[in-house]
């Protein structure tokens, strides 16, 4: 598997590019990070100027130091930032990483932002590195976050108990979710399905895009 760190360029999509986070990013995204419910389940609550200058900060020295790779959301019509998500737990030798740390702007819950910057980053990650796993985690307690991973295709693991410390002291369990190689062309006909069904372009649109920008062919399953 490549790593993320030797492919550094945005990627796009038909509803969101995903920039390689930079100092340029901060104060657009702290502007849309104050609603508290966006913090509920995660490890710190960034809804505060303090909060979210050290949860920025982390990512950008993760993304020095090559062991996290993240990305500003933004829509790809209007321009407009609307969340973050990123790499984690990058194993070039394993052929694995973690899509994680995603947040999205309140208004942008429950849409098609989510599975389309999934979309994005699963093909960038299985169609362009290689990966034969990647994988996802959220806190047992948040069921929108297990809903919309099973929905993204996903499967369920299981739980690693009292994994985690996060806000408040509390030692959460984790959901362990992943997509192995053998499952992405599947889960990737889903998701653009799903897209279009939302009315975003036509069938083949999500998948033609990103074979084009990645230089594959439309039929390009899952590995390089």
């Amino acid at each position: 598997m490549k790593s993320p760190f030797d492919v550094s360029e945005p990627l796009p999509g038909p509803v969101v590019t995903l920039e390689p986070l930079a100092p340029a990013h901060r104060d657009g995204l702290a502007a849309i990070a104050t609603t508290p419910e966006l913090w509920a389940y995660m490890p710190i609550d960034a809804g505060t100027p303090e909060g979210f200058a050290a949860m920025f900060d982390a990512a950008l020295a993760g993304l020095a130091a090559h062991t996290e790779f993240p990305y500003a959301v933004r829509l790809t019509d209007t321009g407009c930032l609307v969340g973050s998500t990123r790499f984690l737990n990058i194993s070039v030798a394993d052929a694995g990483l973690e899509i994680g740390w995603t947040w999205y702007a309140r208004d942008h819950w429950g849409g098609v932002i989510n599975p389309a910057a999934k979309r994005v980053l699963m093909g960038h990650a299985f169609e362009r590195l290689g990966a034969e796993r990647v994988g996802f985690r959220c806190d047992a307690r948040n069921r929108r976050s297990h809903q919309a991973i099973l929905r993204l295709g996903a499967v369920e693991e299981g739980v690693l108990r009292r994994h985690k410390r996060v806000q408040h002291g509390f030692l959460r369990d984790t959901v362990q979710f992943s997509v192995i190689a053998e499952e992405w062309p599947a889960v990737r006909d889903r998701l653009d399905a799903r897209l279009a069904a939302a009315g975003v372009g036509g069938p083949g649109t999500q998948s033609d895009l990103v074979g084009r920008v990645l230089g594959l062919s439309p039929q390009t399953t899952n590995r390089s």
